[in-house]
């Protein structure tokens, strides 16, 4: 087995995950645009987490994606006025509200989910499931070191 130069090793990653976010960005504006034409990339992004983790409040958004607030807010508005997201007092808080993704919100994102998967299963159909697990888990536990930094230094 070979050494491995763990700077080089720093450089790949740095590398392949920029690659990666480039390609992502990309792909997000157009499934934004697949889930509705008059929707941005960055929005597709608000909707996903909505589905996944809400109801949330904006404050909720802003903390988890990283943006200020006048950019969620704006997005939140393009959602609400695409029919895509609901608002409503929350139930903790009257004086606040919580964000979810509507009916249609859900039926659409769920159409471009299993659309996206599909892609996935047919460009890593050569890869054994146990690698494809091993991307998922790996892929996992980077994401939740980038949720403790935030939570660091949100």
């Amino acid at each position: 087995m070979t050494a491995v130069d763990a700077h080089e090793a720093y450089v790949r990653v740095e590398r392949e995950i920029g690659l990666l976010l480039r390609r992502s960005r990309a792909i997000s504006a157009r499934l934004a645009r697949e889930l509705h034409p008059d929707l941005d990339g960055a929005a597709y992004g608000l909707l996903a987490l909505l589905q996944d983790a809400g109801p949330l409040r904006a404050s909720d958004l802003v903390a988890r994606l990283g943006l200020d607030k006048s950019t969620v807010s704006r997005q939140v508005s393009s959602l609400v006025n695409l029919g895509l997201v609901s608002r409503e007092a929350d139930p903790a808080d009257g004086r606040a509200q919580v964000l979810s993704t509507s009916p249609e919100g859900a039926a659409r994102l769920s159409r471009i989910r299993d659309a996206r998967r599909a892609r996935w299963e047919a460009d890593l159909s050569d890869w054994p499931a146990e690698d494809v697990a091993t991307l998922g888990e790996l892929l996992a536990r980077l994401n939740r070191l980038g949720e403790a930094r935030e939570a660091e230094n949100g």
